[in-house]
């Protein structure tokens, strides 16, 4: 792998760290090991994630940030340097596709809202418009797809927390708040056992 610094900073963004004083601070950090692929931190986070965007160029030299979703692991970590997720059935524009048939070169994010985390990673893509039904099944991937992207990540790095806003999906309220339901069912329960009709009551 190399490492994220050396792959996102060159000298025009150099020039900007030193105007504004943080240049010593990223040189410093820039000297760490790099590591020589992901660990279990890093695995965990991505299978545990239900989004993520991902950034691609195309051949006019635009780029574009798309979203992926699904359930939380349609990505797969099948190596230290290695991501799979199946590509579904979208808007059928195929602009990720299109785009890695020029540049391969792509960006990741994804964050964790809830714990405000976040990771990125940049890495060559490759699409598959028909995997092997082996491969497919290896990776306990079924149902209609458009094809398989893999991700050989290069690079990535832990952001920090500032100004990421918590926001929580339905399922993650409804865990939050059944311990809040569960006592409020029990009380009814004791008042109604007490002849004390609640507000909810019939």
């Amino acid at each position: 792998m190399e490492h994220f610094f050396a792959l996102t900073f060159g000298a025009d963004e150099q020039a900007h760290q030193r105007r504004r004083g943080s240049f010593d601070r990223y040189d410093a950090l820039s000297a760490a090991p790099v590591p020589t692929g992901m660990g279990a931190a890093e695995a965990e986070f991505l299978q545990r994630r239900d989004s993520f965007y991902l950034a691609s160029t195309g051949g006019n030299g635009w780029p574009y940030v798309q979203h992926r979703g699904g359930p939380a692991g349609f990505v797969k970590v099948t190596g230290p340097t290695q991501l799979v997720w199946a590509e579904s059935t979208g808007n059928r524009q195929y602009i990720t596709a299109g785009h890695l048939d020029h540049d391969d070169r792509v960006a990741i994010i994804a964050v964790d809202y809830p714990n405000r985390k976040r990771l990125k990673l940049l890495g060559h893509a490759r699409f598959d418009p028909e995997p092997a039904p082996e491969r497919l099944e290896q990776l306990g991937i079924s149902g209609r797809l458009e094809g398989l992207l893999t991700v050989e990540v290069v690079a990535f790095d832990w952001n920090c927390p500032k100004f990421i806003t918590p926001r929580f999906t339905a399922d993650e309220m409804r865990a939050a708040t059944e311990p809040l339901r569960e006592r409020i069912r029990q009380l009814e329960t004791a008042l109604a056992d007490n002849g004390i009709p609640t507000p909810l009551s019939p």
